[in-house]
């Protein structure tokens, strides 16, 4: 079969097109465009390590602006905490005094008052009094038909008064 006597012919000659092909991308993309690359990549890390670098420069500016704020509001917590005991301090004292004010004003009411209570308990005990002797007077009257004069029936009501 003459198909099969070329085989070898035929073969080697496309195995010398493909090594010729392999040769030409090896070379073409390995030493042409894979420098290329390359350097595209290594631009790129450098890039990437003056990135980071920037950012840990930020972080670290940022790290030490934060320290700042905080001992910042830290003093300002201090002084807000003194102002603030001051303020309480005055308002004690104030308020202080005018309990004081109040309490010897209610005082002086209270003892006002209690006088006017007692003066008028007493009064209203001797109304009482009166009117129950002549009550005394008018029952003993009229039920036993004896007339008991004002001064023993006012001290007969004051004793069963002072026991109750």
């Amino acid at each position: 079969m003459p198909q099969l006597n070329q085989l070898a012919i035929v073969a080697n000659s496309q195995f010398f097109w493909l090594l010729l092909v392999l040769g030409v991308i090896y070379f073409g993309i390995g030493k042409g465009m894979l420098p290329k690359i390359q350097s595209t990549v290594d631009l790129r890390a450098r890039k990437i390590e003056e990135d980071l670098a920037a950012a840990e420069a930020a972080r670290t500016a940022a790290d030490e602006t934060e320290a700042a704020y905080r001992a910042r509001m830290d003093a300002s917590r201090a002084e807000a905490g003194k102002l603030t005991g001051k303020a309480k301090d005055d308002s004690a004292r104030a308020t202080e005094k005018k309990l004081a004010e109040a309490d010897a004003a209610g005082g002086s009411k209270l003892a006002e008052a209690e006088a006017r209570i007692a003066k008028a308990r007493s009064t209203a005990i001797k109304e009482i009094e009166a009117a129950g002797a002549d009550l005394a007077r008018d029952i003993t009257k009229k039920v036993a038909g004896i007339e008991v004069t004002k001064d023993n029936a006012a001290s007969a009501v004051k004793a069963v008064m002072a026991n109750a």
